[in-house]
């Protein structure tokens, strides 16, 4: 009976295509969509992902996002290395500004200042030079995506010169990081280089980094800091939800990709919908002789079923390998889409869609069968 199924679903071959295509648009759309979110929203907190030594970060009471710092006295440093079981706090600085190079191009981007002394805060990857660089005079590091966007169609080398706020700086490392939520650029340089390059005043520092001498005691030396200092205290995994909270709850971004992912269930739901009730429709007066030769309706449900997971399957594979190869070659790290993967959970979480969606699409097209009257094959 199995074999059967297969047959009457291969016998038309215009059908068998048009719900495995359904189901691939589907799998397609809602795969890529959801996976561009994550990567969005991963980016809104790539600069705390990559400060990889803080478990602390100190901060204005106000502050509720990594883009929008609010800066800190000089003096809040020195208070907060004075509480009880922090082992080390440094400054951190993140403006937006102006680059320029030589060849004339201009364009917006951020500059990370990381503590003279210990740079913490760069991350480790580099794909060319080292951190050691960033001692140099002038020295910056810059992400691939911003070379790309500052220097296009150039190799990458070192030692390009750009200005930043008509100062001078040099290219003495390309880091591999992500670009931001809000700019593809990129510079990571000293402290004292980055307050030189963007003179915001005299309160110039953003954030201060921090890690208890004890590991297990995050979330008490955070709560100790905020008590010593009435400075916001809190562990990089809650800044980091709490940068990407912000996101969701002040850009359209979540209401226009989740837009995107319900049309795509209800197009396929459409497709597969309609196109499997017209294959059964068509297909009826074969279900009734299966009927008249004593075939029960519990075979008949599961001959269906089999032709519904064969269209689910090969549309579901068809679909996921269209969205990881789009994903794949699109990713690149020189460009805007860097970052962007079909994680599995993403993966698992479409299959599930994916099921549900053609099994209530087969339910509902079951009905006729399942009332279909045996001496329907002998009528004219």
């Amino acid at each position: 009976m199995f074999r059967t199924a297969l047959r009457m679903l291969f016998g038309d071959k215009t059908k068998c295509v048009g719900l495995v295509f359904g189901v691939m648009l589907t799998t397609l759309l809602m795969c890529q969509q959801i996976s561009i979110l994550i990567g969005l929203l991963n980016r809104a907190a790539s600069v705390i992902d990559d400060a990889r030594e803080a478990e602390i970060w100190v901060m204005d009471p106000s502050v509720t996002t990594i883009d929008v710092p609010f800066p800190l006295r000089e003096t809040a440093l020195p208070r907060v290395r004075g509480v009880e079981g922090v082992e080390w706090a440094v400054p951190f600085f993140k403006a937006g500004t102006q680059i320029r190079t030589r060849e004339g191009r201009l364009d917006n981007g951020f500059i990370i200042g990381l503590d003279d002394a210990t740079l913490i805060g760069v991350p480790d990857e580099f794909v060319l030079g080292s951190v050691e660089d960033l001692s140099l005079p002038d020295a910056i590091a810059i992400n691939p995506a911003g070379y790309a966007l500052l220097f296009p169609g150039e190799d990458v080398v070192l030692g390009k010169e750009i200005e930043i706020n008509d100062s001078r700086a040099v290219v003495a490392g390309v880091v591999d990081v992500l670009p931001t939520f809000n700019s593809n650029l990129l510079i990571y340089t000293r402290y004292s280089r980055a307050l030189e390059y963007t003179n915001n005043g005299r309160n110039a520092m953003s954030f201060i980094l921090a890690k208890p001498s004890e590991a297990d005691q995050v979330a008490e030396v955070s709560s100790r800091i905020s008590e010593s200092t009435d400075l916001k205290a809190v562990p990089s995994r809650s800044f980091r939800n709490e940068s990407i909270g912000y996101i969701l709850s002040n850009t359209g971004i979540p209401a226009s990709f989740g837009t995107v992912v319900v049309l795509g269930v209800l197009v396929g739901v459409a497709i597969v919908g309609l196109t499997f009730n017209q294959f059964i429709n068509e297909n009826l007066r074969q279900y009734a002789a299966l009927k008249a030769i004593g075939v029960g309706n519990w075979t008949l449900l599961r001959m269906t079923l089999l032709q519904a997971f064969f269209v689910a399957v090969v549309g579901y594979g068809l679909g996921l390998l269209a969205a990881a190869a789009f994903l794949a070659g699109a990713s690149n790290a020189a460009d805007g889409l860097a970052g962007f993967v079909l994680l599995p959970e993403i993966a698992i979480g479409v299959a599930i869609l994916v099921a549900l969606m053609v099994l209530a699409s087969t339910v509902v097209s079951m009905r006729r069968v399942l009332v279909v009257d045996p001496a329907t094959v002998f009528r004219g």
